[in-house]
Formats: structure tokens, sequence, C-alpha cells
């Protein structure tokens, strides 16, 4: 989950970036978090109103290089920090006013083509999708852990019909050798069952051991929850999804935190608890016609943003009771 997508034909293209600055309005100044510094596209554009200072932190330490000329520039008004957002609240911040946070999760072409990272199916060589501070690899979950966990594995984060088969599949050819990205790649092709599909038959695998290898429910969660304290009074939580699983997570945090609990009126009346939270808009915002005409890949972007309207640091929601299944699942990790 970092930096944003970009195409071929680009270096960087931070994905509605007009819109993520409409939303958390930097001309009025203040402190900003960009979780997902990347490339710095966000902190770059952020960082041209005057008044405002901004904290870019990545687990990616390739983006540290990028991070280090920025903050030669901007020395009073940028600092780089080289950790996972989970750990948000291990920033020193009792000084800052922070007004906004931001969440790119996509990936950027940069990383999806570097070949130690090993994140596409067509990369060669041993199988790796480790962003930055990581326990294991790709390489471990698809060569030690059992049937029974990578089929829960392909299932819940991939949406992967043909899990069954194709983690069957992958015990089998692993008695023989050890699999790497290609032989992967042709095990899943062998475990499809429909041949008639619109993305690449590996798609929703390589998703999965993504997800899994760099534990991004539990960051996201963690961030979310973390991002939501430390913000001040009319600060925004800004966040921008690319698959229906991680908008899945940021919708129903920002409804869990803006809306009170739905409860039938013949059930007993209970305290509701203090909302502390506005979500403007229900739906999420989309990129334009203009930028997937250049840049085609942001389609599946969405945008959702939460506004803090009181000066607390605790908060109540239940997020991690309602995602504990796809947690425990992540959890598998520790076998390993």
């Amino acid at each position: 989950m970092q930096a944003t997508i970009v195409s071929d034909n680009v270096k960087h293209y931070p994905v509605l970036l007009k819109e993520i600055i409409s939303v958390i309005t930097p001309q009025h100044g203040g402190t900003f978090i960009d979780c997902t510094f990347g490339q710095g596209g966000y902190t770059q554009e952020i960082l041209k109103f005057k008044k405002t200072k901004v904290i870019g932190i990545d687990r990616d330490s390739d983006s540290e290089i990028i991070g280090k000329k920025i903050q030669n520039k901007f020395s009073e008004r940028f600092l780089f920090k080289n950790i996972k957002f989970s750990k948000l609240s291990n920033l020193k911040l009792k000084n800052e006013n922070i007004r906004g946070i931001v969440f790119d999760l996509g990936y950027s072409f940069t990383q999806i083509k570097n070949p130690e990272k090993g994140l596409s199916f067509y990369s060669s060589g041993d199988l790796n999708m480790k962003m930055g501070i990581n326990d294991f690899s790709a390489n471990d979950v698809i060569n030690k852990l059992e049937q029974k966990h990578l089929e829960k594995i392909l299932k819940f984060f991939g949406d992967e019909n043909d899990a069954r088969l194709i983690s069957r599949n992958i015990i089998k050819e692993r008695l023989a050798k050890k699999i790497k990205t290609q032989d992967l790649v042709k095990i899943i092709e062998k475990s499809k069952k429909r041949k008639n599909y619109k993305i690449h038959c590996a798609t929703k695998t390589f998703q999965a051991l993504r997800i899994f290898v760099n534990k991004e429910i539990s960051e996201l969660i963690f961030g979310l929850i973390h991002a939501a304290k430390i913000l001040k009074k009319d600060g925004v939580l800004a966040v921008v999804t690319f698959h229906s699983l991680e908008d899945k997570i940021v919708k129903y945090f920002f409804k869990n935190l803006s809306e009170h609990k739905s409860i039938s009126r013949y059930e007993p009346k209970i305290e509701q608890k203090e909302i502390n939270f506005v979500m403007p808009l229900k739906k999420p915002i989309t990129p334009s016609k203009k930028e997937l005409s250049e840049n085609f890949p942001s389609r599946s972007a969405k945008l959702r943003y939460l506004i803090k309207k009181k000066d607390i640091y605790e908060i109540e929601t239940d997020i991690l009771d309602k995602f504990s299944d796809l947690l425990d699942i992540e959890n598998l990790g520790s076998k390993l």
C-alpha cells in the first residue's frame, strides 16, 4: 500500500491530486502528513503553499532518496521518516498543528517494475513483494505455508474463486522444486477454470500475496486509527483506495466515526457514543475524464475523506472486531 499508480509514459502521476488539495486546503497553512510519500507528488504540491509543513513517511527505503532532495530544499518545512504508517503514533507531534493526513494506497509504476521487489507477474526470479520493514517474503509464503492457509489468503485477500485448486497445485509443484515467480504464474494458468478473463489470470493471486506479505490489513486499520487520533479540530483525513477490500475498510471506519449505529426500534434504547467526525460525502470522489485520458491506471482510484470536529485524542471504534477474520488470516504469517 503505497505511492500512487503511474503509467508507462510518465515518471510520476499523483492520482486525484487536484481533488486531494481541494479537500485538505493547505492554503490555510498547518502541518500535513503524507503517509505514503512514494515519489513525493502530494508532498511537493502541499509545499507550494508557504505556511505549510509536511512530514513524509514511507516504509520503502527507496523513497528516502527523493525525501532527502526535498528536505535539502525545504529544510525548515519538510521531514522524511522511513517508517510504516501503522507507527504514526511514534512521531513527535506534540507541538504540531496537524491539519491534514493523506494516504494513497496504490503502488507506483517504478515499484511494480522494480525486479528486486517482485511485485509483477511479469517478473522473473524469486518471489519477493516486500515493500520494506517486512518479516517474510512471498517466497516464504508460497514455499512454506500449508495448503489450507494458502487457500484462505488467496480467497479472502484476492477474492480468487479458484483459490483451492491453485493452492493444491502449489503444494504439488513445490514437492519437486522451489517455486519462483514464473513457476507460480504457470501454476495459476493451469489451475484457472475460466480462460476468458479480462484481467491477467495471476492478478488476484499476486494481489493477495502482496497484501499478506506487507500486512496491509493491519497496516491500514492501525494507520487510520492513529491518524484519526492525532488530527486537530477541523483537520482532514483523506484516503485514496484502489481495490474493494481496502475501500471497504476505509468506508466502514469513516461511517463508524461519523454516524450513530442503527438500532431496531424493538431493541432496548442504549446510550449512543458522541459523534466527533463528519463525512461530507457518502460516495467516493473518482478521477475526472481528463485524468483518465492522461493516466488510465487511475481508473480504480476512490477518494474518501473525513473531517474532525472536536479536539479529542481517544476515539471509539469497533473496526478491529469488524475485520477480525481478516486480521486472523494475516496472523498466519507468524507460522513462517
